[in-house]
């Protein structure tokens, strides 16, 4: 047997594959200088010099500067391991959409107590059994007045807000 065919051949990546990794972690860069200050915290960076460089670029406002930074960026970030980077912004996206979900899930349940007053109204008793019914009828009874008289719905506004109220109350 001839020792070559039990050598393993170990490829490094192409140049172009080497600057897609890099276009990639420039791109995870870009992400997190455009997170708000609270998100951003809450990602657990340990390099100091990306955290210095992510904050000296959400400062500046000139495009080839910020064009610079992010390369920068990008560079510092290939010396650290980015998989918890990674989970962390996929939790926080999944955090946005679950909300999202609930924001529109409230839009409907208000939606069809303005359509149809009687069952929309049970509908929003049988999601949230602690809702005040009266309350409830009082605020989709001025709703419609709004509607029929072409004023802006000032009651279906606060009647989304009860309902957010009453959501955020059953939330753990």
């Amino acid at each position: 047997m001839n020792g070559e065919e039990n050598e393993v051949e170990i490829h490094e990546p192409s140049k172009s594959e080497r600057k897609r990794q890099m276009r990639a972690l420039q791109e995870l860069g870009e992400k997190l200088v455009q997170l708000d200050a609270g998100a951003l915290a809450s990602v657990t960076i340990e390099d100091e010099d990306l955290n210095e460089a992510i904050a000296v670029a959400r400062r500046i406002k000139s495009r080839e500067g910020l064009r610079r930074q992010m390369q920068y960026i990008g560079k510092l970030m290939r010396k650290i391991d980015t998989d918890a980077i990674h989970t962390r912004l996929d939790e926080l996206a999944g955090g946005r959409r679950e909300t999202a979900r609930r924001f529109h899930a409230l839009e409907s349940l208000r939606d069809e107590a303005l359509q149809d007053p009687h069952n929309g109204i049970e509908a929003i008793l049988v999601e949230y059994p602690q809702a005040d019914r009266q309350h409830l009828r009082q605020l989709v009874r001025r709703a419609s007045q709004e509607a029929s008289t072409h004023k802006p719905p000032a009651a279906a506004r606060k009647l989304f807000r009860y309902l957010r109220e009453l959501a955020e109350a059953t939330l753990p």
